[in-house]
């Protein structure tokens, strides 16, 4: 459970961390229709990397700083902190949490690959497009970390 999911949020909060750079303090603030800022989004991606890993330890998440760069360094830190011998049982480890207002309860499987996950990804992504429609300029590379365009180079 380790490698599928500490070395993956860990990338992609460092991804967070070169957008938000980039994108600038004011940018921040921007969003999609009635979505959370992208600063809300990457704020509450950083602290979901830490709700995804500790539950599988069996162990409450830490509490994050408010501000978004202390709080990214902050969860990097504390994932750089776990180790593959940690998550050891986490597979099977039933994890009971809430999904905006249902209680659920999964699998430490399950939790990862069907919730968690996905939901850290979500919040990622809502943060990239927020800025992408506010006019950052940014792309898949900034994203990934993995895709690299000419700066002239668009789709249409």
């Amino acid at each position: 459970m380790y490698d599928a999911a500490v070395p993956p949020l860990l990338h992609y909060l460092g991804q967070i961390a070169k957008m938000v750079e980039r994108a600038g303090e004011a940018a921040l603030d921007a969003r999609i229709a009635d979505s959370f800022s992208a600063r809300q989004h990457f704020l509450t991606a950083a602290g979901f990397s830490l709700r995804l890993t500790y539950p599988l330890l069996g162990r409450e998440p830490p509490d994050l700083p408010a501000e978004i760069g202390p709080r990214l360094a902050t969860a990097r830190a504390r994932l750089l902190d776990l180790r593959p011998e940690d998550f050891d049982g986490a597979d099977s480890r039933m994890i009971r949490h809430r999904a905006g207002f249902a209680d659920l309860e999964q699998t430490g499987q399950d939790y990862v690959h069907l919730y968690a996950l996905p939901n850290f990804f979500f919040h990622v992504t809502m943060g990239y497009a927020s800025l992408r429609n506010a006019g950052v300029p940014i792309g898949k590379g900034d994203f990934d970390g993995f895709h690299s365009y000419p700066a002239d180079f668009r789709f249409s």
